[in-house]
């Protein structure tokens, strides 16, 4: 969770990035790369297109240094840059599909991290929530865009809605409906793996 003195640090870091200071970038990349990255990999389904992406990010961060308003939050205005970088990869993909022949029968999109069984938990357990996570994946991934953008955003990403909103040129209430037909959609195509109670 990003905390005050986290967006005080980012703060911090951006003006001397503006004046300057060039190692302050180093400093924003080691705080918000592995997330950013991870948010990108969960918009896109793809591990070298999220890298590449993440790296543009921050390159763009340092294109645009002066830009920045220290009225704004960083996380924010970061993520606004990844989300535009990601549709329009997401568009360019659509025209210019590819298929790899490295592309492997396991389209799950795990990562190592993910495959890797528990310590704590039973084969079998871990087994079934690995088919969970890929399910979900799947599942997430198949939604529009806009409802994908909103539901990473705020589930994994946990970003409030403002954020949320601000990230996606919208509004807080367009957001809270994107949300409320993503978790509608995705209650639909997960409903074998959702305990009775919550159908």
């Amino acid at each position: 969770m990003h905390t005050i003195e986290d967006a005080q640090a980012d703060q911090a870091a951006m003006r001397r990035l503006a004046a300057g200071q060039e190692a302050a970038l180093d400093e924003l990349m080691a705080r918000h790369a592995e997330p950013l990255f991870h948010y990108l990999h969960r918009l896109l389904a793809n591990e070298e297109d999220a890298e590449d992406l993440a790296q543009e990010t921050f390159v763009r961060v340092h294109q645009n240094r002066a830009r920045f308003r220290p009225a704004e939050k960083f996380t924010t205005w970061l993520y606004t840059i990844a989300t535009n970088l990601a549709r329009n990869r997401h568009r360019w993909r659509t025209r210019h599909p590819n298929v790899s022949l490295d592309t492997t029968a396991d389209d799950s999109g795990a990562s190592l991290g993910d495959l890797l069984p528990s310590p704590d938990r039973e084969p079998a357990e871990a087994l079934a929530g690995q088919e969970t996570q890929a399910a979900v994946r799947n599942a997430v991934g198949q939604l529009p865009e806009d409802l994908r953008m909103a539901i990473i955003l705020c589930e994994w990403q946990e970003l409030s809605l403002a954020e949320a909103a601000d990230i996606l040129n919208t509004t807080i209430k367009a957001v809270e409906s994107r949300l409320y037909r993503a978790r509608k959609q995705l209650r639909a195509a997960l409903v074998r793996y959702l305990p009775a109670s919550a159908c």
